[in-house]
């Protein structure tokens, strides 16, 4: 595949008239290295976050053996790609035929359930012929935390309340060879101390139930790093969890997990869009929120933007986008730093969009289509290339040690 040094070579190549997708291998590689060698565990991609099978096998080769499913498509397509990856089915609902077809054909072991019909479910589809049951399960008990330190909340949807996690983890116990907890702190958790509130729960849902606990799953919420969403180094994340982790009352040989999606695969790609029309502050491009703007418009997200011209002279102003369909609803508020004078015709870059961003692309009003090519430049942003200034003397979790 070609590979165009930035966003400007591929506008001048190409003039585009629809929206190209900018990918950075080199930027998701060097993420899954950094997780793989420095989170003090295991880390699962979160597949759900960037499904598509060239990062799968990007980080794959970069050392992250073990992945995060959601859905039994997600268990087909990734052990297509790596028949040798560890796959862990932790969506806390699933159908008895989903969960069969993960245990028999795939070689999933990994499941996670937050109720007790859960557990049902799981133990008769993983049943062996003669109605024996599994012995080589690994089932961890969702437990709901809070997500008041991250900018998008998980803590409705699933996950038992800790005053009712006992009966759970006790009747787990009973049907699995290794007993996990896991929790999900929610996206984008903007300090260290989610994870600290979260452990302490797993501490006290432990206590309460009284079992042997081989395997604690942080979940995900890692940050990437976007206009207004500074976090602190993912160091700081680690040794957080890590030290609170040790201090758990768990089993001796037990396992540190976590399942970063966001963080591994948000500095993958870019968006090339064109501006179709401008009227005042408003931009209409040709991607919106039926495209791989979903989050700018649903939840307001700030993705960083830059102007391909080199035309452009003015100072910078503030922007909102309208996408290209028909719906009033497809509006992103920003607001997006842009040139002054940029017009209709001019070319946009969209960064930090490999996470979510074409994962919810439709073909809603006949939009959606879109190039994808490789690029050589870096990333908007970046939590990976120790460029960035330290910002923990504003956001200090030195004195959680």
């Amino acid at each position: 595949m070609h590979i165009y040094p930035d966003a400007s070579a591929v506008v001048r190549d190409l003039s585009p008239d629809e929206p190209v997708i900018l990918n950075r291998p080199h930027a998701a590689a060097r993420a899954g290295r950094f997780f793989a060698q420095k989170f003090p565990g295991k880390s699962l991609y979160a597949v759900k976050a960037n499904p598509s099978p060239e990062i799968v096998q990007i980080l794959w080769d970069s050392g992250v053996t073990h992945f995060d499913v959601a859905s039994i498509a997600e268990v087909r397509m990734v052990r297509g790609v790596l028949p040798d990856a560890t796959l862990c089915f932790m969506h806390p609902v699933k159908t008895k035929r989903a969960v069969a077809e993960a245990y028999h054909t795939h070689g999933v072991k990994t499941f996670s359930l937050d109720t007790i019909e859960e557990l049902e479910k799981i133990v008769e589809a993983t049943r062996s012929q003669d109605g024996a049951q599994a012995e080589d399960l690994n089932l961890l008990v969702r437990l709901r935390v809070s997500s008041d330190y991250s900018e998008l909340s998980l803590a409705s949807k699933f996950g038992i309340d800790l005053a009712d996690a006992a009966p759970l983890l006790q009747a787990t116990r009973q049907h699995c060879d290794a007993l996990g907890i896991c929790f999900h702190v929610g996206s984008q958790a903007m300090t260290p101390f989610a994870y600290v509130q979260a452990l302490e729960r797993v501490r006290a849902a432990i206590a309460e139930a009284a079992v042997t606990v081989d395997i604690v799953d942080v979940g995900g919420g890692f940050p990437s790093s976007y206009p207004g969403m500074e976090p602190p180094p993912l160091e700081d994340y680690f040794a957080v969890i890590h030290r609170h982790f040790e201090n758990l009352p768990i089993s001796y040989s037990a396992e540190l997990w976590c399942e970063p999606g966001r963080a591994l695969c948000a500095e993958y790609s870019s968006l090339i869009v064109l501006v179709e029309k401008r009227r005042g502050d408003e931009l209409y491009i040709n991607d919106g929120a039926y495209g791989a703007l979903f989050d700018a418009a649903h939840v307001e997200w700030r993705f960083p933007v830059e102007a391909l011209e080199d035309d452009l002279t003015e100072g910078l102003m503030e922007f909102s986008f309208y996408g290209p369909t028909c719906d009033d609803a497809d509006f992103m508020k920003g607001p997006f730093m842009l040139p002054a004078d940029i017009q209709a015709g001019d070319y946009i870059e969209i960064g930090m969009l490999g996470a979510y961003g074409a994962a919810m692309k439709t073909g809603f009003n006949g939009f959606g289509a879109a190039a994808c090519v490789n690029v050589s430049n870096e990333p908007m942003a970046s939590l990976y290339r120790g460029d960035r200034v330290d910002p923990r003397e504003s956001d200090n979790v030195v004195s959680l040690r």
